[in-house]
């Protein structure tokens, strides 16, 4: 199973990106799929997930900037990040949740992609 993530590159602070993962619409397919992040140094820690029928679930640090969204015909997910802060800095990582419900447990995923680097200046 491959995840394909995209989008990721160097901002200034206040900026946006759109961070874009493709996975085959049979892997994604009744799943919810989400977003983590891994900077240097600390932990894999959760971003937003989606529900295979919406209902978005974000991590306290990204709500009000981030917003995530999915093209379920496609097998996409998307992370449209704005006001971007430099400490939005890591590794992006998507993943394909275990069942239909969005969750922010690690534990939860099946499927990760290789991650995108995301560098926002100060």
């Amino acid at each position: 199973v491959q995840l394909q993530a995209s989008g990721g590159g160097l901002v200034q602070a206040g900026g946006s990106l759109r961070l874009s993962c493709a996975a085959s619409r049979r892997t994604s397919s009744n799943n919810a799929m989400g977003w983590f992040r891994q900077a240097p140094g600390k932990e894999r820690e959760f971003v937003a997930s989606i529900g295979w029928r919406g209902s978005p679930v974000y991590a306290d640090s990204v709500k009000g900037r981030f917003t995530i969204s999915r093209d379920n015909a496609d097998g996409k997910v998307y992370l449209q990040m704005d006001i971007l802060k430099p400490e939005d800095t890591a590794v992006y990582y998507c993943a394909v949740a275990l069942g239909p419900i969005a969750t922010s447990r690690f534990d939860g995923y099946r499927y990760w992609g290789q991650g995108t680097q995301v560098t926002v200046s100060s």
